[in-house]
């Protein structure tokens, strides 16, 4: 199914959340606390470029849910905003591999384990001494509650050792899915004349008869995943997928969407440009 981002209504999220400041040890913040799991900031200190290396942590309790960047037919995408005058600004948000999760009729996007989003801040002058930013996320299971937390992380020296930091990062780096390779990459679009449908050819890593799970990102808030008269043969994919209601008036032509494939232990995520 496919869909512009939902919410539950908002009195109801309210009701459960919880907002929190987070001040903490250097590189680590402490974690911070609600009803449906906990998250924190880990970072390093800024780099001779002026980028800093981070993360945000979230451990889901147990039969809570937190979503991927488009969570499906409803939840809460995660947002992190840097303080305003601060000097620093979040240049990309990275996600690993997730999951379709099933709630009743409700099809969605996430993750039910502690996950990890890599953060890659740039500093537009002097590198700061406390990163101060504000993170929200949904967290779901017969509700969804929106958390949100402002953290103010003291930044460790250059040249201090941030071991066990670096180690959370890297591993949260190797959960990301891969780029695009000669064995596993979309080979050909093409969106019907009516938008209704995208046409995809993809060189798979191994060859099975299962189909892999193919999520497509369109504007802010669309995700396509619904997929038909698809043929395996060895390691060539050929799919449909339906492409619902986009917004008034939208242009695809110039557009560039999103799109992540999973095919067992293996995930792709690359951009399909529109000419």
């Amino acid at each position: 199914m496919i869909g512009k981002l939902s919410f539950i209504p908002l009195l109801t999220m309210l009701a459960a959340a919880t907002l929190s400041d987070s001040t903490a040890h250097a590189a680590m913040s402490d974690w911070a606390n609600n009803e449906g799991g906990r998250m924190r900031l880990v970072a390093l200190a800024a780099d001779a470029q002026g980028h800093i290396r981070a993360a945000l942590q979230i451990e889901p309790a147990p039969g809570w849910i937190t979503y991927w960047r488009e969570p499906g037919e409803s939840g809460i995408p995660p947002q992190v905003s840097p303080a305003p005058d601060s000097g620093v600004t979040l240049e990309k948000t990275s996600y690993p591999t997730p999951k379709p999760i099933t709630v009743g009729a409700i099809q969605e996007i996430g993750y039910d384990a502690p996950v990890t989003f890599p953060l890659d801040f740039r500093v537009s002058s002097h590198p700061p001494a406390t990163l101060h930013l504000t993170a929200f996320i949904g967290l779901c299971k017969d509700i969804c509650i929106p958390f949100q937390t402002e953290f103010s992380l003291p930044l460790p020296a250059a040249g201090q050792s941030t071991a066990h930091e670096q180690a959370l990062l890297d591993a949260a780096d190797a959960s990301l899915p891969q780029a695009p390779s000669p064995d596993f990459a979309v080979e050909d679009h093409r969106l019907s004349p009516d938008a209704k449908t995208l046409s995809l050819r993809l060189t798979l890593p191994e060859a099975t008869a299962s189909a892999p799970s193919i999520y497509v990102t369109g504007p802010a808030g669309y995700v396509f995943f619904k997929q038909a008269n698809g043929t395996r043969d060895g390691k060539i994919f050929a799919t449909d997928i339906a492409i619902g209601k986009l917004p008034k008036n939208y242009d695809i032509k110039g557009k560039s969407w999103g799109i992540l494939v999973i095919d067992g232990e293996h995930a792709m995520e690359t951009t399909l440009a529109f000419e």
